[in-house]
């Protein structure tokens, strides 16, 4: 895990800021980058609360926190490896390869999509007919909004991002 971070992170900051002109990290994102990333977040992490959540938690229950812990442990662990997987790193990739902002948006956002279809297909219970269409819309709305905050504001904005659509599991389930 700490070798493949470390590889992951050299991606990000070998090419991100030489590809795109913008720096990994921005200490001022700027106020209307962060209110747009706080927006979302809140209302991303209301709209999968209500209604994407509870048919999640019964499928696949392992993935919900039941403790203030294993919140703690889940949040941690998408701020430090999932968004590097999932975004930073594959855009500085594609970036590097393509030098087209728009097509390493494009090919970032469809690499999350590829992952959720190869967790889906290698799980041994599936996800319903009916469910894998919203989780796809999901993680191709969630991976262009990540894609936007990461160019206009950096990892900490996209960290910022990713933490409000965490606090969804701090909610008692209905």
């Amino acid at each position: 895990m700490f070798l493949g971070s470390t590889v992951l992170w050299a991606f990000v900051f070998a090419w991100h800021t030489k590809y795109t002109q913008r720096p990994v990290f921005a200490l001022k994102p700027g106020l209307v980058p962060f209110l747009l990333a706080t927006l979302c977040g809140v209302a991303a992490a209301v709209f999968l609360h209500l209604w994407l959540d509870p048919s999640l938690r019964l499928r696949t229950p392992e993935d919900y926190p039941r403790t203030i812990m294993q919140w703690i442990a889940l949040v941690l662990f998408s701020l430090a490896f999932n968004q590097l997987f999932l975004v930073f790193a594959p855009f500085a990739w594609a970036m590097r390869l393509f030098r087209s902002t728009r097509m390493a948006a494009l090919l970032t956002i469809l690499f999350g999509v590829f992952v959720l279809v190869l967790k889906n297909r290698s799980s041994p219970t599936p996800m319903p007919s009916a469910l894998l269409p919203g989780l796809l819309v999901v993680r191709v709305v969630v991976g262009a909004l990540s894609v936007y905050f990461f160019l206009r504001g950096g990892v900490l904005l996209v960290w910022w991002w990713g933490l409000l659509l965490q606090t969804r599991h701090l909610w008692k389930p209905e």
